[in-house]
């Protein structure tokens, strides 16, 4: 984490077109462990990490935030239904949206997604990997025409996490 010239915190996973304003980091426990959320001034979701420590998040997370995610690990909440992030390349959001619309209990594979939008597995894979709204937009749901498939939340344990989320959403056992 780095900080700003007013002191605020801000998430070193944040892109640097986004820097020039005040993130909030905010950490959520997940039953796999913690989740970093940032936010904005307006407390509108930029990034959701996979993984976070409580010294690098020390915003209160949004009440909105805590009851979807309250509700999404107790199975009351399948899909997140937050637009995606408009950051990336027009090749990237169109992985994204993709991917956003996959239902939850179910997966895609890298190479559904490419001949979905015309393009290779490879590249849909890099724009997964790109995804900075993990688990909100999911690409967890998206695996390898043989096994999971790779899974970039940044953290070493990655496809523990993957394979957790699909478990939970009851593709895999």
């Amino acid at each position: 984490m780095a900080q700003s010239e007013s002191g605020r915190t801000r998430a070193s996973g944040v892109r640097s077109s986004e820097r020039m304003m005040p993130h909030y980091p905010c950490l959520y426990r997940a039953p796999f462990g913690n989740i970093t959320l940032i936010f904005d001034e307006q407390q509108q979701l930029i990034a959701l990490e996979l993984h976070g420590k409580l010294e690098y998040a020390p915003y209160p997370l949004p009440i909105e935030w805590q009851q979807k995610l309250d509700d999404y690990f107790a199975g009351r909440l399948k899909n997140f239904h937050h637009p995606i992030s408009t950051q990336g390349s027009a090749f990237q959001q169109r992985v994204w949206q993709a991917i956003a619309e996959i239902p939850a209990g179910t997966v895609r594979t890298y190479q559904e997604i490419a001949q979905q939008i015309g393009s290779h597995p490879r590249a849909v894979g890099g724009a997964c990997g790109k995804n900075p709204l993990a688990l909100v937009v999911p690409c967890h749901r998206v695996v390898a025409k043989q096994g999971l498939g790779g899974f970039s939340s940044g953290e070493d344990k990655a496809l523990m996490i993957k394979r957790w989320l699909l478990q939970h959403e009851g593709v895999v056992r």
